[in-house]
């Protein structure tokens, strides 16, 4: 599930720092990237929830799943784990329109988290 407590703290963004030798534009154009593609993967989710297509919505949450890690968010990605296994298994389907909402309730919130990273990083060119 989503840690509700690190909806408040800054984001680790190590594994990007790592995998661009520290570099804020690199940084930059990741979280741009980010947020122009999850609010389409989001309703592609969506869509795959809503029409109970269970193929449909494990494949999509499993190409969601590594974008979350790459924000510093590994409860994101475990709650995308956990779509991904029931829609595979067709085990407690029932629970996961709540679990689509729950994932796109908060993505507002780290789209904020990245934007106030994104400033930090902007300060560094």
């Amino acid at each position: 599930m989503i840690n509700l407590d690190k909806n408040n703290e800054p984001l680790d963004l190590s594994y990007l720092r790592e995998m661009s030798g520290d570099s804020a534009e690199f940084i930059i154009e990741m979280i741009d990237l980010f947020k122009s593609q999850t609010p389409l993967y989001i309703a592609e989710l969506q869509a795959a929830v809503n029409e109970k297509d269970w193929a449909k919505t494990a494949g999509v949450a499993h190409k969601i799943k590594p974008t979350f890690v790459y924000v510093g968010r590994e409860d994101a990605k475990a709650h995308m784990q956990m779509i991904e296994d029931n829609a595979n298994a067709l085990k407690d389907l029932e629970t996961l329109p709540w679990a689509c909402s729950e994932i796109t309730a908060f993505t507002e919130v780290l789209y904020r988290q990245l934007d106030t990273a994104r400033a930090e990083l902007e300060k560094q060119l």
